[in-house]
């Protein structure tokens, strides 16, 4: 399991690396190829994995589109990209609350009527609350924050860009989600469960669309260290993807279109769980009695964890590396 994360390759471990080259050199794709001339839009592209992967898109010579809330930081990364020399450098940015569902129609015709229409979509943008359940007994809106901006803000999106993708037959849409999907880790139903009902609801458009050469791939992110997890500082000691690393794993699934792309271990929990689900429930039991909740999901002014982790918390963590607890 050691390398699954940080390591140089990293959308190699979300594919056997032997099988990632050969399919390389027998169909000779490169991201050149898959999104040169093409129009991407990435959610959540003003910081983190979203920048990260807008840069890698536009040196490759794709037309990038930003969308997030702040303009001030998405004229930051588009400035960047705009920098770039070569094939690449082409960027638009769009702010727009994605929480906000008239908001993004807006934008969206905006999108449409300034540029013809997207042909990737790469619904990044995301809402993450770590909470144990006994203390969310009145905390309904948790749930509908992460729902309104992981899974209704994703569909309206799909909605908006899919019909213009299947007239040209052609299309690929890329969401990002947890590796706690699969793992279904304790503390974070409010942001598994958002995540989860855009997968669910993705296998079924894709049933819909295969014909029309639309592709769905379903990115099963292991943990990214940016600010969304900064609240909980026992995430310092955990290995963790950087968004660098984790822009390469979506940049791979862009030229691979795989239906998903998961690490190892996310694949072997998702099948121990099928085969064993009680052992596994004894399992994440187990984890979620080691980890406390952090001081900002417990109310504390201060917002930062203050607990720290003992030694057989310290393994556990490295026996299931990039894993959310």
């Amino acid at each position: 399991m050691s390398n699954i994360v940080n390591t140089p390759n990293s959308a190699g471990r979300y594919r056997p690396f032997y099988l990632r080259n050969l399919l390389d050199a027998v169909q000779g794709r490169n991201l050149n190829d898959a999104v040169k001339g093409k129009v991407v839009l990435i959610t959540g592209g003003s910081s983190g994995i979203g920048a990260a992967a807008a840069k890698k898109i536009a040196e490759a010579g794709g037309t990038v589109v930003l969308v997030a809330r702040t303009l001030e930081n998405l004229e930051n990364v588009a400035n960047d990209i705009r920098a770039i020399r070569g094939n690449g450098g082409t960027a638009h940015v769009y702010p727009c609350d994605l929480s906000d569902m008239d908001a993004i129609a807006v934008m969206a015709d905006q999108v449409l009527g300034d540029l013809g229409g997207v042909d990737i979509l790469i619904n990044n943008a995301g809402r993450s609350i770590r909470r144990s359940l006994e203390l969310s007994y009145d905390r309904i809106h948790d749930y509908q924050r992460t729902m309104q901006l992981n899974y209704l803000g994703a569909v309206q999106l799909i909605l908006k860009f899919i019909p213009g993708m299947r007239e040209r037959h052609f299309g690929h849409i890329v969401n990002v989600s947890s590796v706690g999907v699969q793992t279904r880790a304790p503390r974070f139903g409010a942001y598994i469960a958002s995540k989860a009902a855009l997968d669910s609801l993705c296998d079924a458009l894709q049933a819909e669309t295969v014909h029309d050469n639309v592709r769905f791939t379903t990115v099963h992110m292991a943990l990214v260290r940016t600010p969304m997890i900064s609240p909980t500082t026992i995430y310092d000691k955990f290995p963790t993807l950087t968004p660098d690393q984790a822009a390469g794993v979506i940049t791979d699934a862009i030229v691979h279109r795989p239906r998903r792309a998961s690490s190892p271990f996310g694949q072997f929990a998702a099948v121990a769980d099928a085969v064993n689900p009680a052992v596994m429930d004894r399992v994440r039991n187990r984890a979620f009695n080691m980890f406390g909740d952090s001081s900002a999901a417990k109310g504390s002014e201060s917002q930062t964890d203050t607990s720290e982790l003992d030694k057989r918390s310290e393994t556990f963590v490295r026996a299931t590396r990039g894993i959310h607890w």
